[in-house]
């Protein structure tokens, strides 16, 4: 028994500890990771396609979920200008919306309404990451 709750509270720390490494790296890196998703985004967004692909969930759970996960990284790192940034991908949000038509695609404003959504959520999800492993500002 004793053994048992050691290796859990070892396993429990061990994880805690990758846990904070992720979200450093990913505060380090948080410019890579943004354009990295968003480019992801704007090419899914923009490729002509038959049909969508047999995946599960929505189109629109797949917009929330690619917008919540796009600004995770800004908002972890939470730079001088985020809310600058955070419009910016609304607005490109918008602007993908308004020229998928000319892709082949069919543009619908329930999807920005879902990148919205999205957005909002990725915010909340991030401020919340950031009170459980707060940034702390090193001195240079």
């Amino acid at each position: 028994m004793v053994i048992t709750l050691l290796s859990f509270i070892f396993y429990k720390n061990t994880r805690l500890y990758l846990m904070k490494v992720l979200i450093q790296f990913i505060r380090e890196y948080w410019i890579f990771f943004s354009l990295l998703l968003f480019a992801l985004i704007a090419i899914l967004s923009l490729t002509p396609m038959a049909e969508l692909p047999k995946v599960a969930g929505t189109d629109k759970t797949h917009h929330f979920i690619a917008y919540s996960v796009l600004v995770l990284p800004l908002m972890l790192k939470k730079p001088k200008y985020w809310f600058i940034i955070l419009l910016s991908y609304i607005a490109l949000s918008g602007t993908i919306e308004l020229i998928q038509p000319h892709f082949n695609r069919q543009a619908e404003w329930l999807d920005l309404f879902a990148n919205i959504c999205g957005v909002i959520c990725g915010v909340i999800i991030a401020y919340i990451i950031n009170i459980c492993f707060p940034i702390y500002k090193t001195s240079n």
